[in-house]
């Protein structure tokens, strides 16, 4: 264990691990499972168009949300767009920027403005608050981004919708496995959304999903994510895409579904880990979760307060990703600092406070399977060493380390490590 500011890799010190820890490394279920499954896709010769994986994977997760429809897509992006195109949005639709940007590019690439609300400080969610003065006769829905699995208000959000004529959906990439007062996430709304990424801790190789209660909405994506065929052979009656799930993506998320208990138990384990031993210690707050509802715990989030701590979010990461912790930045620097939105909207950040304060100060830090109480504590012993030094170790530490950009990340002129 590292006991002094001296053994940090940031002063040429070993790291503290050898190998790479990264926030969202895949989970994995039954191998054995697994390649069985590979082996009776293989047989059958059948790898896409609505095989028998994929129907049985959209039944097993309509079943787990409990909702009529779910339509498996080749990914949660496609997801999104098809989403957006089959519930009619068009002008205008408010949604938040600490979002991950592809919520955003959805809406842009179907040629909708995206309209920036400001978040809640406490649950990091879009804020009802702000929307109702976002609102103009050009807009036709709100999306709802579920962030590190909490819910948004969603009583609020669905009476804002009822009240404005309003189209309601939710970005639930994050809430899979999820409940807001005893009912599963991804059953609000006219819509809510998936994302089966590898780095979600629920993953189907690649893919997302739509779930639903809409018949006449499902039908039309069901329509539009296979190029509009009916079912009959070469009758196309709608104007569709290719956002087909494949069968070695469903096999892999029935795969996965069969350890998904044993997934969340992991997470909430290295959750309390981190709590125990980061717990006191001044300008460092882990977010919360609501015990009373089902979690995912796929995210252990840090809020860093510089003014306390005297060491910023971002020489954190750099002290960590020395050591081999590939902490991250999450949703950093917020949408609209991102092309082409602050060109569009260069002032958007004007009433967007809670969002460029948040931005500054969230840390994610790594979980799941590929991570254990031990790996914790190491990390957990870093960020208290780097946290208990004053300013007088501030030009050691500024000086003595480059970090190479990683990750596509954007990186800025960083500012010292400690504040007198």
């Amino acid at each position: 264990m590292k006991k002094t500011i001296e053994d940090l890799a940031v002063y040429g010190a070993v790291p503290a691990f050898r190998e790479t820890l990264h926030v969202g490394r895949p989970n994995m279920g039954d191998r054995k499972r697994f390649y069985e499954r590979i082996d009776s896709m293989l047989d059958r010769k059948w790898l896409s168009n609505n095989g028998p994986y994929v129907q049985e994977f959209e039944q097993r997760v309509a079943d787990m949300i409990g909702v009529k429809h779910c339509i498996a897509m080749c990914n949660g992006t496609i997801a999104l767009e098809i989403a957006i195109r089959a519930l009619g949005l068009k002008g205008e639709v408010i949604l938040p920027s600490f979002t991950f940007v592809a919520t955003a590019h959805a809406l842009q690439w179907q040629e909708i403005t995206p309209v920036f609300c400001d978040i809640d400080p406490v649950t990091h969610t879009i804020d009802p608050a702000c929307i109702e003065k976002m609102i103009t006769p050009r807009t036709t829905g709100i999306i709802g981004v579920h962030v590190w699995g909490r819910p948004c208000n969603i009583e609020a959000l669905e009476k804002i919708a009822v009240e404005h004529n309003l189209k309601l959906l939710f970005d639930t990439a994050h809430g899979f496995g999820c409940s807001y007062n005893g009912r599963m996430l991804g059953s609000f709304g006219n819509a809510e959304v998936f994302s089966f990424h590898p780095t979600k801790f629920f993953n189907t190789c690649e893919g997302g999903a739509i779930v639903t209660d809409d018949d006449a909405l499902a039908q039309r994506i069901r329509l539009m994510k296979n190029f509009g065929f009916s079912g009959k052979h070469d009758d196309v009656i709608y104007v569709g895409t290719n956002g087909k799930m494949s069968e070695f993506s469903a096999l892999t998320g029935l795969t996965n579904l069969e350890s998904i208990d044993t997934f969340v138990a992991i997470n909430y384990e290295n959750y309390e880990v981190y709590r125990e031993e980061l717990c006191g210690l001044p300008g460092v707050a882990l977010i919360s979760y609501n015990q009373q509802d089902k979690c995912n715990y796929q995210y252990v989030v840090l809020e860093i307060d510089e003014r306390v701590t005297g060491v910023g979010r971002d020489r954190l990461v750099e002290i960590l990703r020395a050591e081999n912790v590939l902490a991250r930045r999450y949703f950093y620097p917020g949408c609209h600092r991102m092309e082409p939105y602050r060109s569009y909207f260069p002032n958007a950040g004007l009433v967007l406070p809670e969002t460029e304060r948040l931005v500054q100060r969230v840390l994610s830090l790594p979980t799941g399977t590929a991570v254990g109480r031990e790996e914790i504590r190491k990390i957990c012993q870093i960020i208290k060493l780097a946290v208990s030094y004053s300013a007088e170790k501030e030009e050691r530490l500024t000086s003595r380390f480059v970090m190479e950009p990683q990750e596509n990340i954007q990186y800025e002129p960083l500012p010292a490590l400690m504040r007198a």
